[in-house]
Protein backbone atom coordinates (compact mmCIF):
# COMPACT_ATOMS: atom_id res chain seq x y z
CA UNK A 1 0.00 0.00 0.00
CA UNK A 2 3.02 2.22 0.85
CA UNK A 3 4.34 1.84 -2.42
CA UNK A 4 0.98 2.56 -4.59
CA UNK A 5 1.33 5.58 -2.75
CA UNK A 6 4.84 6.66 -3.19
CA UNK A 7 4.08 5.74 -7.13
CA UNK A 8 0.75 7.88 -7.32
CA UNK A 9 2.73 10.79 -5.51
CA UNK A 10 5.66 10.40 -7.63
CA UNK A 11 3.09 10.68 -11.41
CA UNK A 12 1.56 14.06 -9.78
CA UNK A 13 3.36 17.33 -10.96
CA UNK A 14 5.53 19.45 -8.98
CA UNK A 15 2.76 21.77 -8.25
CA UNK A 16 0.23 18.79 -7.24
CA UNK A 17 3.24 17.75 -4.83
CA UNK A 18 3.72 21.23 -3.12
CA UNK A 19 -0.61 21.32 -2.57
CA UNK A 20 -0.65 17.83 -0.93
CA UNK A 21 2.82 18.61 1.08
CA UNK A 22 1.10 21.96 2.19
CA UNK A 23 -2.32 19.99 3.48
CA UNK A 24 -0.12 17.68 5.05
CA UNK A 25 1.68 19.70 6.84
CA UNK A 26 -1.95 21.77 8.02
CA UNK A 27 -3.31 18.79 9.14
CA UNK A 28 -0.21 17.86 11.12
CA UNK A 29 -0.23 21.46 12.71
CA UNK A 30 -4.05 21.17 12.96
CA UNK A 31 -3.95 18.03 14.74
CA UNK A 32 -0.95 19.11 16.98
CA UNK A 33 -3.26 22.34 18.06
CA UNK A 34 -6.07 19.70 18.58
CA UNK A 35 -4.46 17.74 20.85
CA UNK A 36 -1.12 19.85 22.48
CA UNK A 37 -3.61 23.24 23.30
CA UNK A 38 -6.19 21.21 25.59
CA UNK A 39 -3.90 19.45 27.33
CA UNK A 40 -1.46 22.43 27.85
CA UNK A 41 -4.71 23.73 29.31
CA UNK A 42 -4.97 20.72 31.50
CA UNK A 43 -1.57 21.00 32.95
CA UNK A 44 -2.01 24.66 33.73
CA UNK A 45 -5.11 24.40 35.33
CA UNK A 46 -3.92 21.10 37.62
CA UNK A 47 -0.80 23.35 38.11
CA UNK A 48 -3.12 26.33 39.68
CA UNK A 49 -4.84 23.77 41.94
CA UNK A 50 -1.80 22.37 42.88
CA UNK A 51 -0.56 25.94 44.36
CA UNK A 52 -3.75 26.24 45.61
CA UNK A 53 -3.22 23.89 47.31
CA UNK A 54 -0.05 24.18 48.78
CA UNK A 55 -1.10 27.76 49.62
CA UNK A 56 -3.86 26.28 51.72
CA UNK A 57 -1.35 23.61 53.08
CA UNK A 58 0.76 26.45 53.98
CA UNK A 59 -1.68 28.56 55.90
CA UNK A 60 -3.16 25.47 57.78
CA UNK A 61 0.26 24.93 58.95
CA UNK A 62 0.73 28.61 60.34
CA UNK A 63 -2.80 27.83 62.15
CA UNK A 64 -1.92 24.83 63.61
CA UNK A 65 -0.73 25.63 66.96
CA UNK A 66 -4.38 28.37 66.91
CA UNK A 67 -6.35 25.06 66.05
CA UNK A 68 -4.80 23.05 68.62
CA UNK A 69 -5.61 25.47 71.33
CA UNK A 70 -9.02 25.81 70.79
CA UNK A 71 -8.94 21.20 71.52
CA UNK A 72 -11.89 20.61 73.57
CA UNK A 73 -10.56 20.53 76.87
CA UNK A 74 -11.50 18.27 80.46
CA UNK A 75 -13.69 20.79 82.38
CA UNK A 76 -11.74 21.46 85.60
CA UNK A 77 -13.66 20.12 88.78
CA UNK A 78 -15.11 22.60 90.94
CA UNK A 79 -13.39 24.08 93.99
CA UNK A 80 -16.29 26.33 94.98
CA UNK A 81 -19.77 26.55 95.08
CA UNK A 82 -21.98 27.41 91.75
CA UNK A 83 -23.03 30.45 93.18
CA UNK A 84 -19.49 31.70 93.77
CA UNK A 85 -18.46 30.08 90.41
CA UNK A 86 -21.14 32.04 88.54
CA UNK A 87 -20.79 35.29 90.67
CA UNK A 88 -17.11 35.04 90.09
CA UNK A 89 -17.01 34.36 86.67
CA UNK A 90 -19.81 36.78 85.24
CA UNK A 91 -18.13 39.60 86.74
CA UNK A 92 -14.76 38.64 84.82
CA UNK A 93 -16.81 38.57 82.08
CA UNK A 94 -18.04 42.04 82.20
CA UNK A 95 -21.75 41.24 83.14
CA UNK A 96 -21.36 40.97 86.74
CA UNK A 97 -23.73 44.01 87.05
CA UNK A 98 -25.97 42.77 85.07
CA UNK A 99 -26.35 39.07 87.37
CA UNK A 100 -29.24 40.40 89.23
CA UNK A 101 -29.98 37.45 91.44
CA UNK A 102 -29.59 33.71 91.94
CA UNK A 103 -31.12 30.80 93.75
CA UNK A 104 -30.41 26.92 93.97
CA UNK A 105 -32.81 24.62 93.47
CA UNK A 106 -32.88 20.89 95.13
CA UNK A 107 -31.55 19.46 92.03
CA UNK A 108 -28.07 20.78 92.60
CA UNK A 109 -28.82 24.00 89.47
CA UNK A 110 -28.95 27.07 89.99
CA UNK A 111 -31.40 29.54 88.94
CA UNK A 112 -29.55 32.51 87.77
CA UNK A 113 -31.58 36.39 86.67
CA UNK A 114 -29.95 38.59 84.55
CA UNK A 115 -31.70 42.25 83.59
CA UNK A 116 -30.12 44.40 80.72
CA UNK A 117 -27.54 42.06 79.90
CA UNK A 118 -25.31 42.31 76.45
CA UNK A 119 -26.56 38.97 74.62
CA UNK A 120 -23.27 38.45 73.06
CA UNK A 121 -21.49 38.96 76.56
CA UNK A 122 -23.76 36.32 78.07
CA UNK A 123 -23.40 33.91 75.34
CA UNK A 124 -19.75 34.10 75.90
CA UNK A 125 -19.74 34.02 79.25
CA UNK A 126 -22.18 30.39 79.01
CA UNK A 127 -19.26 28.97 76.51
CA UNK A 128 -16.35 29.86 78.93
CA UNK A 129 -18.53 28.36 81.49
CA UNK A 130 -19.39 24.98 80.13
CA UNK A 131 -15.75 24.78 78.27
CA UNK A 132 -13.67 25.33 81.61
CA UNK A 133 -16.22 24.28 84.20
CA UNK A 134 -18.42 21.79 82.65
CA UNK A 135 -21.56 23.96 83.50
CA UNK A 136 -24.28 23.83 81.38
CA UNK A 137 -27.44 25.80 80.49
CA UNK A 138 -30.47 23.25 81.19
CA UNK A 139 -32.91 25.95 80.13
CA UNK A 140 -32.99 30.02 78.78
CA UNK A 141 -35.53 32.02 78.90
CA UNK A 142 -34.30 35.15 77.69
CA UNK A 143 -36.30 38.44 76.24
CA UNK A 144 -35.45 41.08 74.60
CA UNK A 145 -35.37 44.79 75.56
CA UNK A 146 -35.83 47.77 74.26
CA UNK A 147 -32.12 48.19 73.16
CA UNK A 148 -30.57 46.15 70.67
CA UNK A 149 -28.28 43.73 71.63
CA UNK A 150 -29.54 43.85 75.36
CA UNK A 151 -31.38 41.03 76.92
CA UNK A 152 -33.53 40.15 80.07
CA UNK A 153 -32.33 36.41 80.92
CA UNK A 154 -33.17 33.33 83.20
CA UNK A 155 -31.19 30.59 83.51
CA UNK A 156 -30.85 27.36 85.12
CA UNK A 157 -27.65 26.47 85.36
CA UNK A 158 -26.49 22.61 86.37
CA UNK A 159 -22.38 20.96 86.45
CA UNK A 160 -22.23 18.16 84.85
Amino acid sequence: MLNSLTETFERLSERERRIIIAGVIAALAVLAFAVVMPLQRSVAVAQQRIEHKRDDLAWLKTMAPRLGALAVSTPQPLRESLVVLVDRTAREAGIGKSLVGSQPSNNGALNVHFEQVSFDGLASWLTQIGDRYGVRAQSATIDATSSAGIVNATLVLQAH
